[in-house]
């Protein structure tokens, strides 16, 4: 008998702890898949033209990275550069141009551009840079403002430039995400997109946010800038943390639930993280020099200070922090924190190591950048500051493809770089230089010999005349 009920109490016990086993996993959740922002939404769409095997050969170069070579050849190919020097031999089927006379340059990138969002003809239609309706806008992207059939991109590929950021406006605190394009029509902006360059953040100081909002509930002042920079950091920061603990829960099996999307907060911990550039409008020395410090508070990277007319006065800072600063030849005046402007600016910034960019801020500007180095160049020398040419091509290149985070595809005229190259009819320094050739990716994409190849705006083709109409 008691062996009877010691076997059935066994059984019993048995079955409860299989029920209870059954139970608990019935009742265990399976874990849902981890949620992850798309950091590439809008891809792009850009295909290079096609690349032929090319040498230029005969030429005077400036490589980009300071160096001259007299009677020089460059080869590209698939649209890469495939050897540089004064030796170079071309496969049979190459095409070979004698550029005797004539001068060879990494193509211009500039690094602040307002084309396509302050589209020509210029009105309140195509006035698409500033979302004035809050000081934090960093939920905006520039590219889904940009026209691209804006008519500025063609001329500004008939002065020599191959690349350029595209940003927001400066009304805001933070303006909103930039973009970096290669400056070949396109029908959307995402076939003008340079592939795999860094997003930029659009962020301004001084006079413009304190204006433009002083009436409509603040900032009204530089503290009240800062201060606006500061909290937007710091709910940046707990954003932050909320999505690492929310992945490190998910790791551990605990089926958390994802944050809320805020697309102001994924912009702002992106340059947290490491992964969107900012390029910040700031003139005057003291407010470059805060804005140094916030970058410091809050452990992000300041890439460029644009426009940056006082940056002289804070070279050492500048080269000390390694951060550029993108530059006008010779505007100043025009508002309060713009009066301090000295026209040797751009020749003192790279001569106290700091990166020197030349810049436009202008669809007229940006025709002739080549021109606007050579008044900074020529300036820097009557004050006695030695900069060859070779060198100072560096502000038009080199310099603000490092500020953009594409120098290791673009800016220079080395071996396995992108064949970004303008080939010049004189010396790029001269007013009366032109850019005969401009290719992009070994694409041919400007022929100044060819007047019917060159891309035209819908916009400039005109609207026929009334009697014309049939």
């Amino acid at each position: 008998m008691k062996k009877q009920q010691t076997g059935r109490l066994l059984l019993a016990t048995l079955t409860m702890a299989v029920l209870a086993a059954c139970g608990q996993k019935a009742d265990k959740q399976p874990t849902a898949p981890l949620v992850e922002i798309n950091k590439d939404p809008y891809p792009s769409t850009y295909k290079a033209l096609p690349s032929p095997a090319t040498l230029i050969t005969n030429v005077s170069i400036l490589d980009g990275i300071g160096g001259q070579i007299e009677k020089g050849s460059v080869l590209f190919q698939d649209g890469k550069i495939v050897a540089v020097g004064t030796q170079v031999e071309a496969p049979a089927d190459a095409v070979v141009i004698d550029g005797k006379g004539k001068w060879l340059t990494p193509g211009i990138i500039d690094a602040h551009s307002h084309l396509g969002v302050y589209a020509t003809p210029d009105g309140p239609s195509h006035s698409d840079g500033n979302e004035a309706t809050k000081p934090v806008t960093a939920q905006v992207w520039a590219e889904h403002s940009i026209w691209p059939q804006d008519p500025g991109f063609r001329r500004a590929l008939a002065g020599g430039v191959t690349s350029l950021q595209i940003l927001p406006g400066s009304a805001n605190l933070v303006g909103g995400r930039s973009v970096t394009v290669k400056n070949l029509p396109g029908r959307t902006i995402q076939d003008m997109k340079f592939p795999d360059a860094p997003y930029g953040l659009k962020m301004a100081c001084g006079e413009n946010p304190k204006r433009v909002y002083g009436n409509k509930g603040g900032p009204s002042t530089r503290m009240g800038n800062v201060a606006g920079y500061r909290q937007a950091w710091a709910d940046a920061q707990d954003y932050q943390r909320k999505w690492d603990k929310y992945a490190e829960e998910h790791k551990a099996g605990k089926n958390p639930t994802p944050p809320k999307r805020d697309l102001t907060l994924d912009t702002l911990a992106g340059v947290l993280n490491g992964e969107i550039l900012v390029h910040m409008h700031c003139y005057r020395a003291d407010d470059m020099g805060t804005m140094l410090d916030l970058m410091k508070e809050f452990d992000y990277k300041i890439a460029s200070f644009q426009h940056a007319v006082e940056a002289y006065k804070i070279a050492d800072r500048l080269a000390t922090d390694n951060v550029c600063s993108a530059m006008w030849a010779d505007w100043w005046g025009f508002k309060m924190e713009a009066y301090d402007g000295i026209r040797e600016n751009i020749p003192m910034v790279h001569q106290a190591g700091a990166c020197a960019i030349v810049h436009s801020d202008s669809d007229l500007g940006i025709q002739r950048l080549n021109q606007e180095a050579a008044k900074a160049l020529g300036d820097g020398q009557r004050a006695g500051i030695d900069i060859s040419k070779a060198v100072a091509w560096q502000w038009l290149s080199a310099n603000p493809a490092k500020s953009l985070g594409i120098f290791d595809k673009t800016g220079s005229l080395e071996v396995g770089k992108n064949a970004d190259l303008v080939l010049w009819s004189a010396d790029p320094f001269s007013t009366y230089a032109q850019a005969e050739r401009v290719y992009i990716d070994g694409g041919l994409a400007f022929d100044r010999q060819s007047p019917e190849s060159w891309p035209v705006s819908d916009f400039e083709l005109g609207q026929p005349g009334e009697g014309d109409v049939k």
